[in-house]
């Protein structure tokens, strides 16, 4: 079988709730290997609930349609507040970024009590504004930024991350809507030791199978390298 498109490979699938500290109920889905225990893990915070972002958007399922076979991942999804998909609704309103931070906070109390190992949280768009604001404070080994808008982060929240001894990775397409490479690497120049990927050709949805999967492999080299390369079929050829 190709892997491409909306292909789901076999994995552990449960329906998850997590409970913020404000009283909302959000809805979600974590993905686990099927036969083994995850080596690291994917806290996912998606793209702009304003402007159709949610946990479905495609880069975030994709890694949990295929991350946990190909790559031995957990993928931990769900929609923020006030955002709905068919896994369902998640209750409250859009918090602009900043009540959010209660929805991650919940998130990583649902990693812990679970025991699921090697955190990261990986954001697109809207949802690295949540990582830059908020992801210092959890325990987390690192964060990787997908196309990273910059608008809601000020350039205190970013300067924080410098000597915080959690990795930061900025995968930055070349013709990016909101912030091209050469913006960037000016931004977060503030943060010496960002681990800094201009993806030449790349857009800021990541539309197409070969910006898909270069999403997915800079997401693999950080959380388990020696899963790499990911293979185009499955079962992996030979």
């Amino acid at each position: 079988m190709e892997i491409k498109g909306g292909v789901e490979l076999p994995a552990r699938r449960e329906d998850i709730e997590l409970h913020t500290e404000d009283g909302l109920t959000l809805v979600g889905e974590l993905s686990l290997p099927a036969e083994r225990e995850p080596v690291a893990t994917i806290v996912a915070l998606h793209p702009l609930p304003t402007a159709g972002g949610f946990m479905d958007s495609h880069i975030i399922r994709k890694a949990a349609a295929r991350l946990p076979a190909l790559a031995d991942l957990a993928v931990l999804r769900f929609n923020f507040r006030g955002v709905s998909s068919p896994r369902g609704v998640s209750e409250g309103a859009f918090g602009e970024g900043i009540d959010e931070r209660l929805d991650l906070a919940a998130a990583m109390r649902f990693v812990a009590e679970r025991g699921l190992p090697h955190p990261w949280i990986v954001g697109w768009s809207f949802g690295t504004e949540v990582a830059l604001k908020h992801g210092r404070s959890f325990p987390v080994e690192g964060v990787i930024l997908l196309s990273p808008p910059l608008h809601r982060t000020t350039d205190a929240e970013l300067a924080a991350w410098a000597g915080s001894g959690k990795r930061l990775v900025a995968v930055i397409p070349e013709f990016d809507d909101y912030l091209r490479p050469a913006e960037a690497a000016s931004r977060f120049a503030v943060v010496p030791e960002t681990e800094f990927v201009a993806v030449e050709g790349g857009k800021h949805l990541w539309v197409g199978e070969t910006q898909t999967r270069r999403v997915l492999s800079e997401i693999v080299l950080r959380l388990n390298p020696a899963a790499l390369p990911l293979p185009e079929t499955f079962p992996p050829a030979g």
